[in-house]
Parts: C-alpha cells; structure tokens; sequence
C-alpha cells in the first residue's frame, strides 16, 4: 500500500523539487533559490506532495499578513492529470489561510489554459493583465485573485523545517544538481 502525504518542504526535498521546476519552467528557479526560500526566508511556504518518498510536486507561496501570493507550482509529468495540482493549490491555501491570510493571488501564462481552470475552479479570478510579464518570451500574464481562503484550522500546529542536512541526492551518489559555473 503506497503512502501519500502534502506536508511543508524540508530542506532535504530541495533536489527533487529543483528537478521538477527544472523540467516544468522554462526560466527555472536555481537549487539554490529553493534552498534559501526554505532556509532564509521567513515568509516563505513550500508544500511538497510525497508518496512513498517520491515528490510529485510542490506549491510555493509568501505569506505577508493577510495576503498569499502564490509563487509557484508545479506536478511531474507523470502525474499529472490526477489531481495533485488541485490538491497542492487546496492544501497550500488552506495553509495560508491557518497562518492568517485572507485572500491570496498569482500571475498565470496568458497560454496556460490548464492552469487558468485549476485556479477559477478553486475561486480565482483574473482582475487585470501584466504585459511582457515572462522575461523568456516576452507573454503577458494574467494576475489572478482569490479573495476568500478557507478559515484557519483550530488544530493547525505548523510543521517546523528542520536543521538542514545533506541532500538524499549527495547521499545515494547519484549526479548533484549544480548550479551554472559552479565546480564539481
């Protein structure tokens, strides 16, 4: 019996989830950019969905007083189609949500359709147009606003990220992510 869980971001999931943003994004993030989100900076929540150890995607999000702004998210290929995006989307507002957020928002690719009814299903409107707002390709985005997240859990305890600790990835011996001009 396989186990499935959404839980907060950990330092040793960064690899995995670099891996996803790399073969999701066509201006990814850097393994170092997840690092020092989950390391450094205080606003920052990271949700990864996890099933037997595998990530199959994480959502990303600041959280500053009442306001979420969604940074990110991403489902691998392969799973795709099965409701982890949905899922991710629900669990991380109703993340912020415990944390105090009322309402929350997101910039989309004008062409991402798929991503576009992910959000509206989930109570997103679009409010306005960010022109030339992707640097790779110069596509507008639609800036989407959710003015209702879900009410705060009375039994939400947030999960603490723990002290980091070397990667699985470094562990295992298999190939390291390395950032561009880095050494090996």
């Amino acid at each position: 019996m396989s186990r499935e869980v959404i839980r907060r971001m950990q330092y040793r999931d960064v690899g995995q989830v670099a891996a996803i943003e790399a073969a999701v994004f066509p201006r990814p993030w850097s393994r170092e950019s997840f690092r020092r989100e989950v390391r450094e900076n205080a606003v920052a929540r990271y949700l990864v969905a996890e099933r037997d150890g595998e990530i199959l995607g994480y959502a990303g999000a600041w959280i500053v007083i009442d306001e979420c702004h969604i940074t990110n998210i991403a489902v691998k290929e392969a799973w795709r189609g099965q409701g982890w995006g949905r899922r991710l989307l629900e669990a991380l507002m109703q993340y912020a949500g415990n944390l105090g957020a009322a309402w929350a928002d997101l910039e989309v690719r004008v062409s991402n359709e798929r991503a576009q009814r992910l959000y509206t299903r989930a109570g997103f409107v679009s409010i306005g147009r960010r022109k030339r707002y992707y640097d790779d390709n110069g596509e507008d985005a639609f800036l989407m606003v959710c003015q209702e997240l879900p009410a705060a859990d009375p039994d939400f305890e947030e999960e603490p990220v723990l002290p980091e600790e070397e990667p699985a990835d470094r562990r295992d011996g298999s190939a390291e992510i390395r950032e561009e001009g880095e050494k090996a």
